[in-house]
């Protein structure tokens, strides 16, 4: 049975049996086919496919041109049909990927995992839930078909690194919560990697280099926070941020991340103490629903 694999992270490659698949080398043939799997749970009408790729043509014409690409894409992927059946299904009005069909997609591994562990708290991650989040940002090579700006293509990149981003968090906030600082390090500077200017990660950078007791490279960190957010967005770093770097300047830092209040012999250390104990708790909650509606 021939072995297809398929990486659209970065830039496309497809393999058959660890050689580069052959036929594909038209553009049309390359995005009717990107398409079709990245839509792959669902048929696709032969007349928004003639749309989507030939919009500006007459209808007659459009249509012509997707029996002509199909034909091409058919032909280049004779060679990878399964006991199953052919990887491409067409009739007289649909066009899928068959689903039964043998074929290993990076994207469709991404987003299983991501599926997997949406739901699941930061804290209730499963040793099998990290190795598998794990993976999925190796799979990661970059932004979806990088290079490309078909106007589809941009909506499902910046679909798949939202998940990417949010993954990311997962995995930082798993490695904070074992106190494996490196690690949590690790991945926060992946997710600047992918947006440079994502002003809640460089916070996070922030204390976790100050709770790993490297305080030059926590105060270096506000620096580049504020480099990026004065070139990416021409804007200043939000109070907290500030509020964090001053905290860290300080050495006003606690065990925990929180900023270290003298106890006092009124209690209202103590109060304070635990009100900035309840907003951690709601910063990490809104922290959470943000993650889900991006």
């Amino acid at each position: 049975m021939s072995s297809l694999r398929i990486t659209l992270f970065g830039r496309l490659r497809c393999t058959l049996d660890d050689q580069d698949l052959k036929g594909l080398d038209a553009r049309k043939v390359q995005e009717l086919f990107i398409y079709l799997l990245l839509h792959r749970a669902r048929p696709c009408t032969r007349d928004a496919l003639a749309t989507l790729l030939w919009g500006e043509r007459a209808t007659a014409q459009a249509k012509k041109n997707l029996r002509q690409t199909l034909w091409q894409l058919q032909g280049a992927l004779d060679g990878a049909a399964s006991p199953n059946g052919p990887l491409l299904c067409a009739t007289a009005e649909w066009v899928e990927i068959n689903p039964a069909a043998g074929l290993w997609l990076d994207v469709e591994h991404f987003e299983r995992a991501y599926a997997a562990t949406r739901q699941v708290a930061d804290h209730d991650l499963t040793p099998e839930q990290v190795s598998a989040l794990r993976r999925a940002a190796e799979l990661y090579d970059g932004d979806l078909l990088e290079g490309w700006y078909h106007d589809w293509c941009i909506f499902e990149r910046e679909r798949l690194q939202g998940m990417y981003l949010a993954m990311l968090d997962k995995l930082v906030a798993h490695a904070e919560c074992m106190a494996d600082f490196a690690t949590a390090v690790h991945y926060c500077e992946l997710s600047l990697r992918c947006d440079p200017a994502r002003e809640r990660t460089h916070r996070r950078l922030m204390r976790l280099h100050a709770l790993a007791g490297n305080r030059t490279a926590a105060l270096r960190q506000f620096e580049l926070c504020r480099a990026m957010l004065a070139d990416e967005l021409g804007v200043e770093p939000a109070q907290s941020t500030v509020a964090l770097y001053e905290h860290i300047r300080q050495d006003s830092l606690g065990a925990h991340g929180e900023s270290a209040v003298p106890a006092d012999a009124s209690g209202v250390g103590d109060i304070l103490r635990r009100l900035r104990t309840v907003h951690a708790t709601l910063t990490a909650a809104l922290d959470q629903v943000q993650q889900d509606i991006e």
